[in-house]
């Protein structure tokens, strides 16, 4: 997984801090919040990346059969 910038790892950080504090009524500090993210970069992020590898491997998959179908009709018949 790419690296993220130190400004976009800080706006999920303070988005943690947010969500805990709307959906729990609870006021978590950076330090808390940045080991949230971790948690879920380290533990469920690879389950995100993995099945967003599997959709790109399926629209590919499906475009390939396009080309292939496609590369088919322009095959010139030989005559007999």
């Amino acid at each position: 997984m790419s690296k993220l910038s130190l400004e976009k790892k800080r706006q999920m950080i303070q988005e943690i801090q947010e969500f805990f504090l709307k959906e729990r009524g609870e006021e978590i500090g950076e330090f808390a919040a940045e080991i949230c993210f971790e948690f879920i970069k380290d533990r469920l992020g690879p389950v995100f990346y993995n099945e967003g590898i599997r959709d790109a491997r399926e629209v590919a998959e499906q475009r390939m059969q396009l080309l292939e179908e496609d590369l088919y009709a322009l095959e010139k018949r030989l005559a007999d």
